[in-house]
């Protein structure tokens, strides 16, 4: 069985691209190098260094919320993670995607400075996935402890954690944990 892959299909035959899908196209040459529709929603696939200019273009066509930023691990691929953002028009009631690929340990163009609830939800990403933000405010973890290692939502990532406390039993884990702070405090 082959490595699977990401499906993007292309729109079907007779399929009406959106509006703002085309005057992206013709406001930014080259920038879209991929549209896809995929039950009811499009999403324009951009390389990763036009990802400031697509982003900013939408942001002032009337995308104003950034409703989230998700990635997708595929690790047999160069690219090995899908960013994809997702962009609401609150004025016109539309919904867009973005899809960025990038490789491992390839810092992805912050949008926060164009959406502030990205700041958190890149941080998100970041924390889970291990992607790096280039220009970022606050590029930190937010759900794993600062000295956890690894990223849980890599395919890769061990189902058992990364190993180092690996035991049967929770209360051992706590004990041991609370052992380790008592040293610290005395």
């Amino acid at each position: 069985m082959g490595v699977m892959e990401p499906s993007d299909p292309a729109p079907p035959e007779g399929a009406v691209v959106p509006a703002s899908l085309v005057a992206l196209q013709d406001a930014l040459p080259g920038a879209v190098t991929q549209l896809s529709l995929f039950v009811g929603d499009w999403t324009a696939i951009v390389p990763v260094d036009r990802l400031l200019d697509v982003a900013g273009w939408l942001r002032a066509q009337g995308f104003d919320a950034c409703a989230d930023v998700t990635a997708s691990d595929w690790p047999e691929r160069p690219e090995r993670f899908d960013l994809i953002y997702v962009l609401y028009s609150v004025a016109g009631r539309q919904r867009l995607r973005v899809k960025v690929r990038a490789a491992d340990g390839q810092a992805v163009p912050s949008v926060a400075g164009l959406w502030p609830a990205a700041n958190w939800l890149e941080r998100e990403v970041y924390d889970l996935f291990g992607v790096p933000f280039s220009g970022h405010p606050d590029l930190r973890r937010i759900l794993m402890p600062d000295n956890w290692q690894g990223h849980p939502q890599r395919k890769d990532y061990p189902l058992e954690g990364p190993g180092e406390l690996l035991m049967e039993n929770p209360l051992d884990w706590l004990r041991l944990r609370q052992t380790a702070d008592q040293a610290d405090i005395e």
